[in-house]
């Protein structure tokens, strides 16, 4: 564990919350967009995510680190926010990566293009697709972590990683035969 694992059992609640949020506050936000692609419900659920695990920190009982309780705590609370919303809009996600070097705005609008590209291709995975690879990919999670989250076996994780995968490869590949 981490030693936010350690925090978790320490005396102040407060700073065990804001060690969890400065830590995992954007992951979480990004984890409810990437699910349920409304930026608002992403406000609102990892509010919620942090006041749960405000209400509930000493309940937290050390089998997984604390990121994916967080995550597990968002996952659940974007579905019941997918559940209770009716209409669901695809928002493509722009990536924001630091620039060591200063790049051409012909770089920078193919980099752009790019990132679009493959943000489009995920969301046009089926979800138990996307959120595997998320999890993989984004926020580097091990398999064991996935599947505890996930609460499916850890061969499903890896089969659900190596199709999502598949799938990509093959869209990008279209994709690119497309724009020839």
């Amino acid at each position: 564990m981490d030693g936010l694992a350690d925090l978790m059992i320490a005396d102040d609640p407060y700073d065990a919350l804001r060690d969890l949020m400065r830590c995992y506050s954007q992951d979480v936000w990004n984890f409810a967009f990437f699910i349920t692609r409304n930026r608002e419900a992403a406000d609102d659920i990892s509010q919620e995510v942090f006041l749960k695990a405000y209400e509930h920190w000493r309940g937290f009982e050390r089998r997984s680190s604390p990121k994916t309780w967080l995550l597990a705590m968002a996952r659940n609370l974007s579905r019941n926010w997918l559940k209770s919303h009716s209409v669901r809009k695809v928002v493509l996600m722009e990536q924001i990566s630091p620039r060591s070097m200063v790049s051409s705005a012909e770089t920078e609008y193919l980099d752009q293009l790019q990132t679009q590209s493959i943000w489009h291709h995920v969301l046009q995975l089926p979800p138990k697709y996307r959120e595997v690879l998320l999890l993989d990919a984004h926020y580097g999670m091990g398999y064991s972590d996935i599947a505890e989250l996930l609460g499916i076996a850890q061969g499903t994780v890896k089969s659900r990683i190596h199709r999502a995968r598949k799938r990509m490869e093959k869209a990008m590949k279209g994709g690119l035969h497309d724009e020839q």
